[in-house]
């Protein structure tokens, strides 16, 4: 009986000196796809995202021209182009209030005062953002 206590004692001593075990952490994303985007300054890649959007604005495709203007302004947060092209785009898919903001984010850009008082102008035009949802 002492031999089976004193193996039972000698037991749990060792299980108490273990450390527990440590997962290791995840490895990055191997899919490179689902790893989130990092936007860096690139006017070239804005400019070709520009490019696209156009043409999709060209064939009434608003959504898709929207998108690609998105990505251009991400790219290069100081393109007044982008964010003008973009506030038109949402103009035409009646979304008010984000084409309100892309239009005040060109404003700041733009250099030019006739462009600026012609987007203000149009943007009075316009219903309040609570009418229109």
């Amino acid at each position: 009986m002492a031999r089976t206590f004193f193996a039972a004692t000698l037991f749990a001593c060792v299980l108490s000196a273990q450390k527990p075990a440590v997962t290791p952490p995840e490895p990055p994303e191997e899919d490179e796809s689902l790893a989130p985007k990092v936007y860096a300054l690139n006017p070239v890649q804005a400019k070709k995202e520009i490019v696209v959007g156009d043409q999709y604005f060209k064939k009434s495709n608003y959504s898709a021209a929207a998108r690609r203007y998105v990505e251009a302004t991400r790219w290069d947060p100081g393109s007044a182009e982008g964010f003008l092209k973009l506030g038109e785009a949402r103009e035409k898919l009646h979304q008010y209030g984000p084409a309100r903001e892309a239009y005040s984010k060109y404003i700041e850009l733009a250099e030019d005062p006739k462009e600026k008082d012609a987007v203000r102008k149009k943007m009075d035009k316009w219903p309040d953002d609570k009418s229109h949802k």
